[in-house]
């Protein structure tokens, strides 16, 4: 393994965090596309030499974290209860903010047929989604979009790997919409990317994605 991919490993295990790209290639000084040949080569010799980490490429950033097979035998060790899957109403606006971002509270609830302000908060607060900005309207509504936490959580490197867009005039359609994204990875703690967490006494921390209720 050549001695930049040993300190991209270095790196992003102190690091605990997605590492943006741009940022190792100015420190480093070597070109994006040599960071990123770097942390493919990484990756690959983590699988090779049959190691428990993974680099995951999550957009411009680059995350080390624990392999998906591992997590049940992390979760028993540390005495995680088991997360359950989230909520219909929180997948049904996931994948409306998924497929439409930047979109505003009142265009997913425009959507959805009902308010969904409980959900959109909910998820923003187990850090699926985040505010990208304001729309310039009266009012100035928040525009909401992904995090990287969720393209961690699906197990895709950007929004290009979504699956294509159901056709909405269909009267499923939001059956669909939902299936698209519970179907990546399902959302499950058994199944979710386990993260390295350097900062909180090495311990090991899963995405929380608690059960919700909406009235």
């Amino acid at each position: 393994m050549t001695e930049l991919a040993t300190i991209i490993e270095a790196i992003l295990f102190a690091s605990g965090e997605p590492v943006p790209i741009a940022r190792m290639s100015l420190s480093l000084e070597k070109d994006e596309s040599e960071i990123i040949n770097a942390a493919d080569e990484l990756n690959e010799s983590l699988i090779k030499e049959n190691h428990s980490l993974r680099v995951l490429r999550l957009g411009d950033k680059l995350q080390i974290c624990t392999d998906t097979d591992f997590a049940p035998y992390i979760s028993k060790t540390l005495e995680h209860r088991k997360q359950p899957m989230l909520s219909n109403p929180a997948l049904e606006t996931l994948a409306i903010i998924a497929y439409f971002q930047p979109a505003t509270l009142a265009y997913i609830s425009k959507i959805r047929g009902v308010d969904s302000t409980y959900t959109v908060s909910s998820l923003s607060d187990k850090g699926l989604i985040e505010e990208k900005g304001r729309l310039d309207v009266p009012g100035r509504p928040i525009l909401y979009g992904t995090t990287d936490a969720f393209l961690r959580t699906m197990s895709i490197k950007n929004l290009d790997e979504l699956p294509p867009l159901p056709d909405l005039a269909s009267s499923s359609s939001m059956d669909e919409l939902r299936a698209q994204i519970d179907s990546l990875s399902g959302l499950n703690a058994d199944n979710a990317v386990i993260e390295v967490d350097t900062d909180k006494d090495n311990k090991i921390t899963q995405l929380n994605s608690e059960e919700e209720s909406e009235s």
